[in-house]
C-alpha cells in the first residue's frame, strides 16, 4: 500500500472578516450571504462565495473555479516534474482551462467535462520536441492525482511547442 496524504481545510460561514448589518441566517434562500473564509493551516485565509448564478460574490472565489483551477494545477505540476526528468529546461507554462458544469431541473448537477489547454515555451535541445511533449502530457494526465479522481472526461489539448530565445 501506498503512503496516505491528508489535507486539513476549515470553512466558515458567515466570513468572520465580513461585516453584516444584521445576521439573518438561513431564513430564506434569498436572505443569506454566500461569503464564507476558507482557512487551511499556516495559510492566508481564502475569501470564497459561490458562483454569481447561485447568488455568489463575483469577486471571490467560487468552489466549482477552485475545482477547475485545481485540475490545471496537478496536471502543471506533474508536467513540471516529469519535465525536469526528461531534461526539457521549461521557462513558461500558461494554461487557460475550461470546464462545464450541468445543472439539473432540481438543482443538483455535475462537471461533465474540463479541457486543459496548456502552452510550454522551453530552451531548444534533444528533448524539445512536439512527441516529447505529447508525451509528457500523457504522462502528466494519467498521474495527475485530482484528475484521476473525477467521473467526467478531463481533455488536454496542449499547444505546440514554443522555443525559448537562446540569446536570452
Amino acid at each position: 500500500m501506498g503512503a496516505h496524504h491528508n489535507y486539513s481545510v476549515t470553512v466558515s460561514w458567515p466570513d468572520p472578516a465580513t461585516v453584516y448589518d444584521a445576521p439573518v441566517g438561513t431564513t430564506s434562500y434569498t436572505a443569506y450571504p454566500r461569503e464564507h473564509q476558507v482557512v487551511l493551516p499556516g495559510k492566508l485565509p481564502l475569501p470564497g462565495s459561490a458562483d454569481p448564478a447561485f447568488r455568489g460574490d463575483p469577486a471571490r472565489y467560487s468552489p466549482e473555479e477552485l475545482f477547475v483551477a485545481s485540475l490545471a494545477q496537478c496536471h502543471m505540476l506533474w508536467f513540471l516534474h516529469l519535465a525536469a526528468e526528461r531534461g526539457l529546461v521549461v521557462r513558461e507554462y500558461t494554461d487557460d482551462t475550461t470546464g462545464t458544469m450541468r445543472v439539473e431541473t432540481r438543482g443538483e448537477g455535475q462537471f461533465t467535462d474540463v479541457t486543459l489547454r496548456p502552452r510550454v515555451t522551453a530552451d531548444p535541445g534533444a528533448a524539445a520536441t512536439d512527441e516529447s511533449l505529447d508525451e509528457l502530457h500523457r504522462r502528466a494526465h494519467a498521474l495527475c492525482f485530482i484528475a484521476r479522481s473525477v467521473n467526467f472526461p478531463v481533455i488536454v489539448e496542449p499547444a505546440p511547442m514554443r522555443l525559448s530565445d537562446p540569446a536570452v
